[in-house]
């Protein structure tokens, strides 16, 4: 492991040329350890530069990899000014990080990363008589919208990460997204800003004035006038050039905003300490207008048309991004005929006004077909397949794609020839991608499958396409970024777009503001390589792994890589379930990113030591194992199938946590304790005996003990009459005894054989022990994991073989026997993965009648599992087709199997539970509460005193109920 004595890298002896080596900016200088101490000298408290933090922030959402000597995450501006003077005083650079979403390197470098999400996330202020707001860098631009939206007002801007990305970040790259024809760029939006330069100096104020301030005001005031002819005709001359600086705000005429000129420099001149941003009216009514044409060029051809009407969007996209997003499972509303699509939006004050705009636009495009989209529900289903998009894509080739040539622009009436020039491009080096983008503003987004890992010298490749592009872009008068910036990844490509005097007063304008390269070198100017530092372009260890890794052609290297560092995971509690621990946290190697980055860092690189490292286990930690990533992350991480193999490698042969001989094998002692459940039951409720065992079970003593069943379900169902196992033949339902119900949650399989006979049906248990393997899985135990679940795949698959309905009553068991089983034996698992049933499914299979939920609200927690394997769309469909209110919860309930209980993750599992279950449950107090997961219904009886229903128990309870029947 690397020492945290070593030497930190400094501005000194830089080389750039270095093009697979040091970063710009970086050499051998004072030690790691004095960096830190100089930096707490200073009063910052929250300074990390272990290899996990240093791991977690060494990549952004780009190609790029940098390792950080240390990670800063400010308090207060002030600790930001701290961080300048000690990076001034020791020579060590600094790079700004928001969201790390920036998909052009622009958020890693060396030296000193300085996180403002953390801490600096606030919203200070908002003034909705002059319609602004004042903020902290680190605000995440969907906090800002949740501030303004009660006045009416929004912040104009709103990238597809607006979940996730933070309004400095915004400024930085002078961000846009789809709504720039209505309200602009970043930099447009920006009122006033504080910032403090390279220099030291502090600039701007939140006064709002727009003159020149400063010494390095009147330089760049007195170094425009010098070259106010080329200024005036090279920059600004379509909105979307974001590439190089805008100097054209510091042009006389546009009032010398010095503010708006800092916008989009990327922290190459300054760092944002506060900035006023412009907020807009809601407007009262928006329509979005769908027009398709036969392909995606034919469609921009009609743009110029349109931009004569009051569009405050208008998105671009083809059939193979609307299949993708299909193909993920996501909905897709219908679309008009065609192969090439254009979404506009307008707005106004009614319905009247916006389709009378929308009827000009329509006679207008020359489409094939079109919609005028009214309803809100659908419109926000047409914008997600854009949001979607940029994740899926990066996994939608054969082989994955790669930012890197990611948003360029051209001017609009350039734009259909633009695409076809570069779609010959792409043929010409046997590349592939798949463009979508703003096309209102010329901007195209694509992700491209670079052979980056495949081919020897594939950076020549990757080179010679980017020079191909950058030269091509120029007969169009385009911008190598329209949005994102030029980072690492374009920053080279500057002396192309630009002639030379351009070039020389970039570099002008860094020695006036940064004279001393310190912040974030190697970016726009005195930039490094574009193909050096590549995170992709390094060796990749495969270790001898256990699982299968079926969609990663056997790699776990693969796997890890998945992640493109998009950040949906850091969006926050939202109606999916990724990642419930960081929702709790809000750290980031609580984030399924983090986690991904630090598996990376293990397999690929020297800083983390394989999977056994301290820093791998420290990251996964918190992992619930929720399988939330596998569904939710546009790119498919299954970080719950990562932390089962890097259990498995690490403890093989060793002895492991107390935890996972007791917890992880629960189904095993549940099994022995059997024949002594009344015993054992009455044992635990002697405090010092139920003390004893949990500390000996590796349990906190804040949980409950779950009680034994006095009958597991198999002896409950040879005894009762009610399962008719005395009858002879092939009844019409099996019922899988997973062990779980069959030794704990018995009352949920009864009431799901009553509810179906009820229904008419034969109903037999399975009286074959058959255990998922679920706690060994989760722990790590692959060995045995394999040997349990084999046997229980050969004990089912002759009942799914048969053709009779087998119906699994608890939904992690059954989502073990779908997902991992398969990891762990291969196609031997496909009968029984594909073809056992939930519940929900068999009775939307069979159409069984429904009890009348009519007047009934129903808070459902869908099991994490549920929601992300098996899929909770068939129980929410027949709960409202019973007439009930649904409120569904999102995120997990935070007891996750074993992770709850644990010693060490109560607090935790606690902050889970309260970022949507509990607050959900406390609001709907006269609610029947719905959880099918045994985990789900022990933490809401321990945290909410709250008895909890399985799907199977409240229909048959109000189906015999309203039948005059037993309930």
């Amino acid at each position: 492991m690397t020492d945290s004595s070593a030497s930190v890298t400094t501005r000194a002896s830089a080389d750039p040329a270095q093009a697979g080596g040091t970063p710009s900016g970086a050499a051998a200088g004072a030690s790691r350890a004095d960096l830190v101490a100089a930096l707490r000298r200073r009063g910052i408290s929250d300074v990390d530069d272990s290899p996990l933090v240093r791991a977690l922030y060494s990549t952004d959402a780009s190609l790029y990899r940098i390792l950080p000597e240390v990670v800063v995450r400010p308090r207060a501006t002030e600790e930001i000014l701290a961080i300048h003077d000690v990076a001034r005083e020791t020579g060590v650079p600094i790079t700004m990080r928001g969201a790390g979403t920036s998909v052009a390197g622009n958020a890693v470098g060396p030296g000193i990363v300085v996180d403002t999400v953390k801490h600096l996330n606030r919203v200070l202020a908002i003034d909705p008589e002059r319609e602004t707001a004042r903020i902290e860098p680190g605000v995440v631009h969907a906090r800002l919208q949740a501030a303004a939206a009660p006045h009416g007002l929004r912040y104009g801007p709103d990238p597809s990460t607006h979940t996730r990305c933070t309004v400095g970040g915004m400024i930085g790259n002078n961000a846009c997204g789809s709504r720039a024809l209505g309200y602009g760029r970043a930099a447009d939006n920006v009122v006033a800003m504080r910032s403090v330069l390279g220099t030291g100096e502090i600039v701007g104020g939140l006064t709002g004035g727009a003159e020149p301030y400063g010494a390095a005001g009147t330089a760049l005031a007195e170094l425009t006038d010098a070259h106010l002819a080329h200024v005036r005709t090279t920059f600004g001359r379509f909105g979307r050039q974001v590439s190089g600086y805008s100097l054209e705000h510091l042009l006389p005429e546009n009032g010398r905003h010095l503010d708006r000129f800092l916008s989009g420099t990327e922290g190459t001149l300054g760092l944002i300490l506060e900035a006023e941003v412009r907020l807009v009216r809601e407007p009262a009514v928006r329509t979005m207008i769908v027009l398709s044409y036969p392909d995606m060029a034919q469609a921009a051809d009609a743009v110029p048309a349109l931009l004569a009407h009051p569009l405050v969007a208008c998105e671009g996209l083809d059939a193979r991004i609307v299949d993708i997003v299909r193909a993920s499972g996501k909905p897709v509303p219908d679309l008009p005929r065609g192969g090439g699509w254009l979404f506009a939006e307008v707005a106004g004050a009614s319905v009247a006004e916006t389709q009378a705009i929308a009827a000009r636009i329509v006679a207008d495009a020359g489409a094939l077909e079109h919609r005028v989209v009214l309803d809100t529900g659908e419109a926000a289903a047409l914008w997600r397949i854009r949001e979607d998009g940029a994740g899926l894509a990066a996994r939608s080739l054969k082989t994955p794609a790669y930012s890197g040539w990611e948003d360029a622009a051209v001017p609009p009436e350039h734009l259909g020839a633009w695409l076809r020039d570069f779609d010959a491009l792409l043929r010409e080096f046997g590349l592939d991608g798949v463009p979508y983008g703003h096309f209102g503003d010329g901007c195209v987004h694509v992700r491209i499958d670079f052979p980056l890992v495949s081919e020897a010298g594939a950076q020549r490749t990757f080179r010679a396409f980017m020079e191909a592009s950058a030269q091509a872009l120029t007969t169009y008068g385009g911008s190598l970024s329209g949005e994102h910036g030029d980072g690492r990844a374009r920053s080279e490509l500057l002396s192309t777009m630009y002639d030379e005097t351009s070039v020389r007063l970039f570099e002008a304008v860094k020695a006036i503001c940064d004279p001393d390269d310190l912040l974030n070198p190697g970016v726009l100017v005195r930039p490094d390589p574009f193909d050096a530092h590549l995170r992709a372009d390094r060796p990749r260890h495969e270790p001898p792994i256990k699982l299968r890794f079926l969609h990663d052609d056997g790699s776990m290297a693969n796997a890890v890589h998945r992640c493109t560092g998009v950040g949906k995971c850091v969006a926050g509690p939202g109606p999916g379930v990724m990642c419930p621990s960081y929702a709790a946290t809000r750290d980031e190697k609580d984030a399924t990113r983090g986690r991904a980055r630090v598996l990376q860092e293990a397999l690929d690189g020297s800083l983390v030591q394989g999977l056994a490292d301290p820093a791998v286990h420290d990251a996964l930690d918190l992992c619930l194992a929720c399988k939330g990533c596998a569904r939710d992350c546009p790119t498919g991480i299954d970080m719950a199938t990562y932390k089962s193999e890097a259990l498995h490698q690490t403890y093989r042969g060793r002895r492991r946590p107390r935890s996972h001989y007791v917890l992880g094998r629960l189904p095993m002692w549940a099994r022995l304790t059997a024949p002594v459940a009344g015993v054992a039951n009455a044992s635990l409720k002697a405090k010092p005996i139920a003390s004893l065992a949990r500390r000996t079970a590796g349990i906190d003593q804040r949980r409950s003990i779950p009680a034994f069943a006095s009958r597991t379900l198999r002896k409950e169902a040879r005894r009762a009459s009610v399962a008719a196992t005395a009858s002879t033949g092939t009844p019409d339902v099996w019922i899988w005894a997973d062990s779980f119900t069959d030794h704990f949650q018995t009352g949920s399989g009864l009431a799901a054989i009553r509810y179906l006979e009820a229904c008419g049906l034969t109903v037999r248990v399975i009286d074959e022990k058959a255990c998922c393997g679920l706690t060994w899985i989760t722990t790590g135990q692959l060995d045995a994991a394999e040997r349990i679940v084999g046997r229980a795949v050969a004990t089912l698959t002759p009942y799914v073989a048969s053709g009779v309905p087998v119906v699994g009553i608890e939904p992690s068991c059954l989502a073990a026997l779908r997902t991992d089983a398969r990891e762990l034996l291969g196609e031997a698992a496909d009968v029984v993965a594909g073809g056992m049933l939930t519940l929900a499914e068999l009775i939307t299979r069979l159409d069984l009648p429904l009890p009348d939920l009519t007047g009934v609200e129903v808070v459902a927690q869908p099991h994490c599992h549920h929601a992300s394997v098996l899929g909770w769309a068939a129980d929410e469909a027949l709960l409202k087709r019973a007439g009930a209110s649904v409120v569904k919860v999102g995120g997990c309930c935070g007891l996750a199997g074993n992770f709850g209980v644990e010693q060490g993750h109560y607090e935790v599992s606690v902050a889970v539970a309260e970022t949507q279950l509990l607050p959900a449950v406390r609001s709907h107090p006269d609610a029947v509460v719905l959880a099918d997961g045994m985990s789900c219904k022990i933490q809401l009886d321990d945290l909410a005193d709250v008895r909890a229903l399985h799907l199977a128990e409240l229909f048959a309870e109000k189906l015999l109920e309203q039948r005059g029947g037993r309930a």
